[in-house]
């Protein structure tokens, strides 16, 4: 099963607060999208890889003169699915057929070949898709809505059947890429590509178990574990 690798890499990450946006952010001389980008580069299944950059990205070329192959890079635009749409536009113009697409978070520096290999044997037959998620634990709270108050409970929310959604995500190019057009046509920008494929009514992507380490860096205490999980597995021998 072959597959594009599509990374949206255009956010400036302001929840982080960093100097820089994140996904340039180093962690064992690497940086977030490296890492985010390695397990593919290196899968013989991969038959390339688009980047939507933001315009003028002053940290991507030291970046791309250090990967281990060619990249088609592409202006992202405002919001996510915007990125991801305009990279599938550009790869719908170069080539021929309907091939399966990975969409990767280029700040969830953490996904391993394992986890790539159960998404592509899970949703192999399926024709809606499917992304990595993981089963909700925790209780859950939903809180009242108030003013400067303090924040309290309003009450519990059930969370069977509740999964949090990881990446990758792997869908047919031009039905992702259908879905997307009519989204921004719409003026709705859906959070991720399952979120999208779910508006059109084309089908019930599905679910395939992924690893709790792979998350997506959005705060410092997120950047120190992700520090803590590439050391322990390059100290291992099993980093990327």
């Amino acid at each position: 099963m072959r597959y594009w690798l599509v990374i949206p890499a255009a956010g400036i990450g302001q929840r982080l607060g960093a100097p820089r946006p994140k996904q340039y952010l180093e962690i064992l001389g690497r940086s977030l999208l490296e890492w985010s980008i390695a397990s593919f580069a290196t899968d013989e299944r991969c038959d390339g890889i688009v980047v939507a950059l933001a315009p003028g990205d002053p940290w991507w070329p030291a970046i791309c003169a250090r990967l281990a192959r060619p990249v088609l890079e592409v202006a992202g635009g405002a919001e996510r699915s915007d990125s991801v749409r305009l990279a599938l536009e550009a790869l719908a113009s170069r080539v021929e057929g309907d091939p399966w697409v990975l969409v990767h978070d280029a700040a969830r520096p953490c996904v391993t070949r394992d986890e790539i290999d159960a998404l592509l044997a899970g949703v192999a037959g399926h024709p809606a898709g499917g992304l990595l998620a993981l089963p909700l634990a925790d209780t859950l709270k939903r809180q009242v809505e108030a003013g400067a108050g303090p924040v309290v409970v309003a009450l519990t929310e059930p969370r069977q059947g509740l999964w949090r959604a990881l990446t990758p995500q792997l869908f047919r190019l031009r039905p992702l890429l259908d879905a997307l057009r009519a989204a921004a046509r719409a003026g709705r920008a859906p959070t991720d590509e399952a979120q999208a494929i779910e508006w059109t009514g084309l089908g019930q992507p599905r679910l395939i178990p992924g690893a709790a380490a792979n998350i997506k860096v959005t705060t410092t205490a997120d950047l120190a574990l992700v520090a803590t999980i590439l050391a322990a597995r390059s100290a291992a021998g099993t980093a990327t």
